[in-house]
């Protein structure tokens, strides 16, 4: 009895006063709208700022238009266009897996959040954890056709690896050894409370990164058929699992600030958890195997993300690839 009541009077009311209920719905109508709309901001893009003082690359107009700076150009179109030279169908030499040093070192190493080469100058040589000896900036190169584009080793001595450390150089130009740099490298996201998921990361490609990279992550060939638009994700022209990228820290910090095309770090289109778990799934797909039997010889000095042991502590592989970190970390205290 008491339903029907309510019931009554609410239909009673309705009917005498059919203005105000309108104005009370549309009220209702637009709280709801605004909450929604602050909660998706608050999750997807709370506001980032960009520090005034971070460090910008140098305009290409101020590089010299002498022999110094033919050699610069070069070296930024070797970077922007690997593939073109040393590819599977490379012009100069067939070394690589057909991915450009400008796909995982955006806009030509000058992006921020985007592995840009800012502080490459200021601080070649350096001690390589991974090696455990000094290494020189030809070194890094190095590391990067035999891990990152999954191939052989150009001559360090050569005119094209010169003409690359010519661009880096040159870009890094004015930062100080030492300098802590915004936007260098990738960033480093929260951890989760728990694993990535590389199912739900699944569900995030299928409707953020699919249509560049493609459904099986084999990316997307420019008309000229030597090097990519979109680079692979995973299979045999994709990087090895010795690269940086195969690190889900280091992948999903450059998913975050950079992935889908459009995002920025300002602007970011995915929240953590999405980034991570868009990277754990990357990251479980096959790809290249490389032989790292030499590295991390210093366990104490083996990042938390590296998936392959052995470790200083007593967590799996398993755990070391998707996490949780924080409790790892907690652990290394």
């Amino acid at each position: 009895m008491a339903q029907s009541n309510v019931d009554n009077n609410t239909s009673v009311f309705c009917y005498k006063f059919p203005g105000v209920l309108f104005l009370i719905l549309i009220c209702i109508i637009s709280i709801s709208c605004n909450n929604n709309k602050s909660h998706s901001v608050q999750l997807v893009s709370s506001t980032r700022i960009i520090p005034a003082n971070a460090w910008k690359a140098p305009n290409s107009t101020t590089i010299p238009k002498n022999k110094t700076g033919d050699m610069i150009r070069y070296g930024k179109e070797l970077l922007a266009h690997t593939a073109k030279y040393f590819g599977p169908r490379g012009s100069i030499a067939q070394l690589s897996n057909g991915m450009n040093c400008q796909n995982c070192h955006l806009e030509g190493g000058s992006r921020l959040f985007a592995n840009n080469y800012a502080g490459v100058l200021a601080n070649y040589p350096k001690q390589s954890y991974r090696s455990g000896k000094i290494q020189p900036l030809s070194g890094r190169i190095t590391d990067c056709f035999k891990r990152s584009l999954a191939g052989k080793v150009p001559d360090t001595n050569g005119r094209e690896v010169r003409a690359m450390m010519a661009y880096i150089n040159w870009i890094g130009q004015g930062v100080k050894k030492g300098k802590k740099l915004f936007g260098s490298a990738t960033e480093k996201l929260t951890f989760l409370k728990t694993p990535a998921d590389p199912h739900k990361g699944q569900a995030v490609f299928i409707s953020k990164c699919k249509v560049c990279h493609g459904v099986d992550g084999e990316g997307l060939l420019a008309a000229d058929q030597l090097t990519y638009t979109y680079p692979p994700l995973w299979g045999d022209h994709s990087y090895n699992n010795g690269a940086g990228m195969y690190r889900i820290g280091n992948l999903a910090g450059f998913v975050k600030n950079n992935m889908p095309f459009g995002a920025t770090y300002k602007s970011p289109q995915l929240t953590d958890e999405e980034a991570w778990n868009v990277a754990a799934f990357i990251n479980s797909q096959p790809r290249p195997h490389y032989d790292q039997r030499n590295d991390w010889k210093d366990l104490k000095n083996k990042p938390i993300d590296f998936p392959f042991g052995p470790y200083a502590d007593n967590f799996s592989e398993m755990q070391h690839k998707y996490g949780p970190f924080g409790l790892m970390k907690a652990a290394q205290k």
